[in-house]
């Protein structure tokens, strides 16, 4: 991100994180394959496998040409640190908008990392989506392929708050 770029501005190329846990892979490949034409456009951001699985999706559908431009960065794992590397990247203000497909049913073995996902996308104000219908609306909305401002809450009382030692 260049220097003198504030954080809160997105350009019209989107950071777009995209995360499943295993029950909803194969809703979120789904929902890659209907929706390719726009996310090439953009960068994506994957945790482990879904990466890996989404990466193919695009490509099927890509020329064979296209898919060497395709911006796709993979992390980790969600139990291994996937998820805590995207909370830092969102706090670091290099992610745009986050599509979560997780599974409410099932117990996760890293469940806190994910609820510490899910309230540090929602502490810096992040488009997020953790269902296909969420995620329907977010990416046919016009703000997807157009700058915009994301306003931030101001955390400064918080943040300069006197504690008691």
């Amino acid at each position: 991100m260049p220097e003198d770029k504030n954080e809160n501005t997105m350009t019209h190329i989107k950071r777009i994180a995209l995360v499943a846990h295993d029950n909803c892979k194969k809703d979120l490949v789904e929902w890659v394959e209907w929706n390719w034409q726009l996310l090439k456009d953009h960068e994506l951001i994957c945790t482990g496998t879904t990466g890996k699985l989404v990466a193919e999706a695009i490509a099927a559908k890509m020329e064979e040409g296209d898919a060497i431009n395709l911006k796709l960065r993979r992390l980790k794992s969600g139990p291994f640190g996937g998820d805590q590397q995207l909370g830092a990247l969102i706090a670091e203000g290099k992610i745009d908008v986050l599509i979560f497909f997780w599974d409410p049913m099932e117990p996760q073995p890293h469940e806190v990392d994910i609820k510490a996902l899910l309230r540090i996308s929602v502490l810096y104000n992040i488009p997020s989506a953790c269902n296909r219908a969420t995620a329907d609306f977010l990416i046919s909305s016009h703000l997807l392929s157009e700058p915009y401002e994301r306003s931030m809450p101001d955390y400064s009382a918080y943040l300069n708050r006197k504690i008691q030692l």
